[in-house]
């Protein structure tokens, strides 16, 4: 059950739904940014895989750092305002990479990605748990596989959008060439800003969130302290594994296209977008009319299990292609795991949803130990570590998430 701020329900969200997209479509198109980011720093500034993917560290580290107080301010000024705070947060970042780009300064590149991963956390915050209560909790991740399609059908686009504009394949290319696609990039996120600010957006709550209404969530009514639910809890360690082994499957393509020495490196960007497009549509019409969010995630998991040991077994040139199994396989981990998560926290909504934005840092984790064991053991045998994070996410479908 959802609840609008006037105690009304709300049952035509076609509209919020499409701006929200919009939002998520400026998410995916953030993060996609590293991904041209990261072979760039590799060449120009000489770096070891460890380094360059440092960037992607600094850009998820700021939600362990922000998803907690990002919920604070969610609460103070509303959803809408919020996603309207994260633009300006963006612009701001995006900016700072000129300058890091003009003097070569490493530093300043990951302080503006960390910059950068602070606009990121305050818009998760803002639209992952409005768009899980807009409507039903069983239906959620319908609505959460329409914005992934607008969320991962942006990631491949700024590798080829900043090669379209700087004209040069990226082995070419030099940090200043950034600055005008960059310029362009700042006034489309501000454009956002000012439409997120004006869009007809309802602020909505879940069933049990106010005092009043504890009654619609008796599971939720007599705990005390959000530690005392441990399907959210397990949730939070499954979604912290889940963000690290996408962002690897979406963020390594390009690197590793170039460490094979393939042509056009920049267009194996859309490998895996592809296969998370193809999830979303499947649970955009099988959920929840004929699969449960949790059957989907275990489909899920066993499919991203299948990939990752083609990935490493199969010969270099060929092994590429399996990251679509992979990427196939996280695509309604999202969806899915977000609700399961969120089932029956009532007035700690709010607060369990700050807990699952804290666990995105797992994008800064496990994609920095990829880089690492890159350096060590080489770019395909470095997907060895998607193995275990996919095993511990195929647990919570089975049995974590019914833990009450």
């Amino acid at each position: 059950m959802v609840q609008s701020t006037s105690g009304s329900q709300k049952t035509n969200y076609m509209l919020p739904l499409a701006i929200v997209g919009l939002m998520f479509f400026a998410i995916g198109f953030a993060l996609g940014i590293n991904s041209y980011l990261i072979p760039l720093l590799d060449t120009a500034l000489d770096m070891s895989s460890t380094e360059s993917y440092l960037v992607l560290a600094a850009t998820f580290s700021a939600f362990l750092i922000w998803g907690y107080p990002a919920s604070l301010v969610i609460g103070k000024i509303g959803y809408k305002r919020t996603m309207a705070l994260s633009f300006a947060i963006f612009a701001v970042a995006l900016y700072l990479f000129i300058p890091s780009a003009k003097m070569g300064s490493y530093p300043l590149f990951l302080f503006a990605s960390f910059l950068s991963g602070t606009g990121n956390a305050f818009l998760q915050a803002s639209v992952n748990p409005y768009i899980t209560i807009l409507g039903p909790i069983e239906s959620a991740a319908k609505r959460m596989s329409i914005m992934g399609i607008c969320n991962k059908l942006a990631w491949p686009i700024p590798p080829l959008f900043l090669s379209l504009v700087i004209g040069k394949q990226i082995d070419n290319v030099e940090l200043t060439d950034i600055n005008a696609p960059f310029l362009i990039i700042i006034g489309v996120f501000i454009l956002l800003g000012i439409i997120a600010l004006m869009a007809p957006l309802p602020e909505v709550k879940a069933a049990g969130e106010d005092e009043d209404s504890a009654d619609d969530c008796p599971y939720a009514a007599n705990k005390t302290s959000i530690w005392q639910f441990p399907h959210l809890l397990l949730g939070c360690l499954a979604l912290f594994l889940y963000v690290g082994v996408e962002t690897i499957s979406l963020g390594t393509l390009v690197d590793y296209a170039n460490s094979l020495k393939l042509p056009n490196a920049e267009l194996y960007a859309w490998v895996a977008p592809i296969g998370m497009v193809i999830g979303y549509i499947c649970g955009a019409i099988l959920i929840p009319k004929y699969i449960s969010q949790a059957k989907a995630l275990l489909i899920c998991s066993a499919l991203a299990i299948f990939g990752s040991f083609m990935v490493v077994f199969t010969p270099e040139a060929m092994s590429i292609y399996f990251i679509v199994f992979m990427a196939l396989g996280c695509s309604l981990m999202w969806p899915a795991l977000w609700p399961l998560a969120m089932t029956d926290l009532g007035k700690f909504t709010k607060a369990g949803s700050s807990l699952l934005v804290i666990a995105i840092v797992g994008g800064a984790v496990i994609p920095t130990a990829y880089g690492g064991l890159k350096d060590v053991f080489g770019a395909q045998d470095a997907y060895w570590i998607c193995i275990p994070c996919f095993a511990f996410i195929l647990y919570y479908a089975l049995k974590g998430h019914k833990v009450r």
